[in-house]
């Protein structure tokens, strides 16, 4: 008999529910459907702060590589639309000046990897208690996921948050011109379409040509900072420029109830709730939740609503 393991993690107000399912006779691995807790001091990884970004907005920048490069791609034929929405994902540069420090949100380069899988699987082996001996196995796990999500591009993308402390609880201008160290602070991912759906989605399951939020993680020492609400923001603007679709879901556990006050205070509704027998497969009844977004906005419409 196959075997499967399902793994359920209970998130913070800036993170959300995990579900993550494991099928060893399956080729394609599916992957957890909310934020985790972080506890772990991370490697930081260096980009430059823009002086010219304006606070509290979203900011569209250009960057060096190329996603068409990308060596996790598989090579698959692109569309003028594909490619088109490739550079969207690859220019995407979400920027919010917060009361503690800076954060900023873009898609997830191949060289950033490795931090994205560690910040991920040291997450879910805190969440489930798993002795550490077994952090190398998921880290296989999470990065093989990664690696097939990545795939689908211009479909699905993983979003990324760095975040840079104030110094003395001021930015100066000197110190947005420096070439400085941010760190990780978490990360989320999108689908946008039925093609970057995930194949083994949990219940109750989700429109697939619908936009889908899932996978939002924020490490534990940033908690508490806003960090996770401007994930889901950052998520629902790139939405609202990669897909035409304007209805949004998510998932959240019920036992969650901050995660649950997060989506409720950002719009979202609950449409459907797991059954009471699903908790006879050993998981966690969750809701799905839907929020439909306007139509797209401009610049300082979204900084207004970024600063509520």
């Amino acid at each position: 008999m196959a075997a499967a393991i399902s793994l359920s993690f209970s998130l913070d107000p800036q993170s959300q529910n995990h579900y993550f399912k494991i099928k060893p006779d399956q080729k394609q691995l599916p992957f957890p459907k909310y934020p985790l807790l972080i506890s772990h001091k991370y490697n930081r990884y260096a980009i430059k702060s823009s002086s010219s970004s304006p606070p509290s907005t979203t900011t569209t920048t250009t960057r060096s590589s190329s996603f068409y490069e990308d060596p996790f791609r598989t090579g698959s034929f692109l569309s003028n639309e594909e490619l088109e929405k490739l550079k969207l994902l690859e220019d995407f540069w979400y920027y919010q000046e917060l009361e503690s420090g800076s954060l900023s949100i873009r898609v997830m380069r191949a060289e950033e990897m490795d931090i994205t899988v560690a910040l991920l699987a040291e997450s879910f082996a805190e969440s489930m208690v798993w002795p550490s001996g077994y952090l190398s196995l998921l880290r296989f796990l999470v990065k093989q996921y990664l690696i097939e999500r990545r795939g689908l591009m211009p479909h699905a993308a993983t979003l990324i948050g760095f975040y840079k402390e104030k110094q003395n609880g001021i930015l100066e201008p000197e110190q947005e011109e420096e070439e400085e160290e941010e760190e990780l602070a978490g990360t989320v991912e999108v689908c946008f379409d039925k093609r970057g759906a995930n194949a083994s989605p949990p219940t109750p399951i989700s429109p697939k040509n619908s936009p889908y939020i899932c996978n939002m993680t924020v490490k534990n020492t940033l908690r508490r900072r806003g960090i996770g609400w401007h994930l889901l923001k950052a998520s629902e603007e790139l939405i609202s420029q990669m897909s035409s679709s304007r209805e949004v879901y998510l998932h959240c556990r019920m036992i969650d109830t901050a995660p649950f006050n997060m989506y409720t205070k950002a719009g979202y509704k609950v449409v459907k709730t797991d059954s009471i027998l699903i908790l006879l497969m050993l998981q966690r009844r969750k809701h799905l939740m839907c929020k439909k977004l306007p139509v797209l906005r401009s610049p300082s419409d979204v900084s207004d609503s970024d600063e509520e």
